[in-house]
């Protein structure tokens, strides 16, 4: 037990206004200590996620391998539930299949604290994902909040009720999100009661005391909770989904917010339901413009809403969010405006005109802009996509053609995939959208170790980028030249990664000398030819052609910089690590692998990273330096195993990885060795990865 260390895991902030529960959060966290799987039930709005949160933070030391979080409301059905709940415990599931086997394995070892947010639409589909990991993790312990229980054999469910209305709790969370010394008797009193103690109806109270009074809410509230229930708020078209019998008070609260919101306020707040991930103002204008919404009169709307507490306010990144209970009450209004198809096809348009700047935005100075811009809104591009499929394939295609790259180097290899496949089966559009998507496609397939299919995908790729840029001449039209465009140049691209993946350096060399002499461009000039240059580097360093390697990876190394391009420019150090390796250099091999582990890092790619670490393991024993080799090795294996495959890389490296780590083995002693290894596997990967590129303690 390590009470000072760093603790594993990922939780998100803790609100800083949480009151009250004692009890409960008593029952919650000796619950987890004698129950794998804890649920915590209760309608919405009574705070079932904040408590939770609670309960994790305060446990998480018991659990050596941490407490994750995963945020399920952003899912609009399972297909990625398990994409979601690997990523959640940083698995970038490389292995290829849609099933749970991977994430089984990942958790079969693991004594950690899975919570699973907002369960509540997926139920069925959590609890058999729950049992089948409670059944291949012994050391698995599960939180997770849903309006009713899973369903799962030994479930033990907690009901939360709302706080006693006429108890100190109730108070303490008004006057906290009021932010004001309410005094027990009198109108702050009677509001809790009026409002049955429900948190959320609580916090939107208090917004309106911030604004108007404590005395002006509690006669609003009064003429309203007492009027007949006909009479309470506008009723929704189904109110029995979201809205139980016994907890009218709480949907009365928010319908109360509704009216006293000004008619510009209401209809942002319906249109912001359409998003499931967090917002920034410019997303938010760009999709919810319209009619009397204009870019000069949606600023005061948010804001409006901001401070009624029905938006939550901008995080440190500026972005916005709404809580489940309120999107769903704003999408019951977008629906009776007849407006839920319109915006959502805006939002689907908005999200893939941001996918759509990354042919362009890859090569050059824009690329890790765009590049985070992908990861910052991949729950609403995922939406989009959702969207497109069901409305417009070919628009689908498109988006998703051209963010599956990013999602692949950013390991969300499953999603992609799925995303890729789906497209290409329903769209029957052929040309450059189909191209960018089967290259998208292999290359995914690739990073899988899916080789049988990525050869097929290679295949399909090069035949539909020839039919696009040359097609078959027409009777009485000239031939042109043979000229291989950006499409060809791809498709070669990846065709040589393929080959290389699988040992012919010679392949991978021919096919893209063929196609870059053709093209007879330069380094330059697309994205498509540098990804065939780095090829044909690599395939130089596998033929043991260092001589010719070395000088052209520098010179596409000071190209990369030239460009400010991050992507190409990391593999490049990749390279140079090995050459470093291959001649003799190990110090020059360790400089440049610490540079490309810095590069992987800011991109967020896992695969990167463990490959980098296997590099450096191996110029640190090939130096002699057995205690930073064993060190960086065990790191490298902790990020290997959350690819959920077995250590890769080209073959050149694994013979020489197992020759050199000999040596220190033997000269340090295997029992020192693997102590050292061990620890290392065990650390936090992240302390591991600081400590290999100097930024962290020895």
């Amino acid at each position: 037990m390590r009470d000072t260390a760093p603790v594993r895991g990922h939780l998100p902030d803790e609100n800083p206004g949480f009151a009250g529960r004692r009890t409960e959060l008593k029952r919650i966290t000796a619950a987890l200590a004698e129950h794998r799987l804890v649920t915590v039930t209760g309608v919405g709005g009574v705070g079932k996620t904040r408590l939770a949160l609670r309960a994790a933070h305060r446990v998480r030391h018991r659990h050596p391998d941490g407490a994750w979080w995963a945020d399920l409301g952003q899912l609009d059905g399972e297909r990625l539930l398990v994409a979601l709940v690997a990523d959640s415990v940083d698995l970038a599931d490389h292995t290829p299949g849609t099933d749970s086997g991977a994430l089984r394995r990942r958790l079969a070892e693991t004594r950690l604290l899975l919570v699973l947010d907002c369960c509540d639409h997926l139920a069925d589909a959590c609890g058999r994902l729950v049992a089948e990991l409670l059944a291949a993790a012994p050391g698995l312990t599960v939180l997770a909040t849903s309006r009713r229980p899973l369903g799962v054999p030994g479930e033990h469910t907690v009901l939360l009720d709302p706080l006693p209305p006429a108890g100190d709790d109730a108070l303490a969370l008004l006057r906290a999100a009021a932010d004001e010394p309410l005094p027990a008797a009198g109108p702050a009193g009677e509001i809790c009661v009026r409002l049955e103690g429900i948190p959320l109806a609580l916090e939107l109270a208090a917004a309106q005391i911030r604004l108007q009074g404590a005395e002006a809410v509690r006669d609003q509230l009064g003429s309203r909770l007492t009027a007949p229930p006909e009479a309470r708020f506008d009723l929704l078209a189904h109110p029995e989904r979201v809205w139980p019998a016994r907890h009218q008070t709480l949907r009365a609260a928010i319908g109360w917010s509704h009216e006293l919101a000004d008619p510009l306020e209401r209809l942002l707040w319906a249109r912001l339901s359409v998003f499931r991930g967090p917002f920034d103002l410019p997303t938010a204008a760009a999709v919810c413009t319209g009619g009397p919404l204009t870019p000069d009169t949606l600023p005061a709307a948010l804001d409006g809403l901001v401070r009624a507490s029905v938006v939550r306010p901008a995080d440190t990144a500026g972005r916005h969010r709404l809580l489940d209970t309120i999107r769903e009450y704003g999408a019951g209004w977008l629906d009776r405006l007849g407006e839920t198809g319109t915006v959502a096809d805006r939002h689907a348009a908005h999200f893939r005109a941001l996918a759509g700047q990354g042919p362009a935005a890859w090569h050059g100075s824009r690329q890790l802009q765009w590049y985070r811009a992908v990861d910052t809104h991949h729950t609403d591009l995922r939406t989009a996509l959702d969207r497109l499929l069901r409305t417009d394939p070919d628009a689908a295609l498109d988006l998703v053609g051209s963010v599956a790259f990013a999602w692949s180097c950013r390991g969300r290899l499953r999603e992609a995939r799925d995303g890729l496949e789906q497209a290409l089966l329903l769209s029957d559009a052929r040309g450059r959208a189909r191209t960018r998507a089967l290259w998208a496609l292999g290359v995914t397939l690739v990073l899988q170790g899916d080789l049988g299919p990525a050869q097929d995908v290679s295949e399909r790729c090069a035949r539909e980028a020839r039919h696009t840029e040359h097609p078959p001449d027409r009777p009485g039209t000239p031939s042109e030249p043979y000229r291989p465009g950006e499409l060809t140049l791809d498709a070669a691209a990846l065709a040589g990664l393929l080959a290389l993946t699988t040992g012919r350096a010679q392949a991978a060399l021919v096919v893209v000398d063929h196609v870059l002499a053709s093209a007879r461009g330069r380094p330059a000039d697309s994205a498509a030819t540098l990804r065939c240059h780095l090829v044909r580097v690599f395939a130089l360093t596998g033929l043991g052609r260092l001589a010719e390697a070395r000088p052209d990876a520098l010179a596409l190394r000071a190209l990369c910089d030239t460009l400010d391009e991050h992507w190409t420019r990391t593999a490049l150090e990749y390279q140079l690590a090995l050459t470093g390796l291959l001649e003799g250099d190990p110090a020059a091999a360790a400089g440049h692998a610490r540079a490309m582990l810095a590069g992987t890092r800011a991109l967020g790619a896992g695969l990167g990273v463990a490959l980098g670490l296997d590099v450096l393991a191996t110029a640190y024993a090939a130096a002699g330096d057995g205690v930073r080799a064993a060190d960086v090795s065990g790191t490298g294996e902790a990020y290997w195993r959350a690819t959920g495959q077995p250590r890769r890389g080209l073959p050149g490296l694994r013979a020489l990885h197992a020759h050199y780590t000999a040596g220190v083995r033997a000269t340090l002693g295997e029992p020192a060795y693997e102590e050292i290894f061990l620890r290392a596997l065990t650390d936090l990967p992240q302390a591991g990865l600081d400590r290999a590129l100097g930024t962290g303690p020895g």
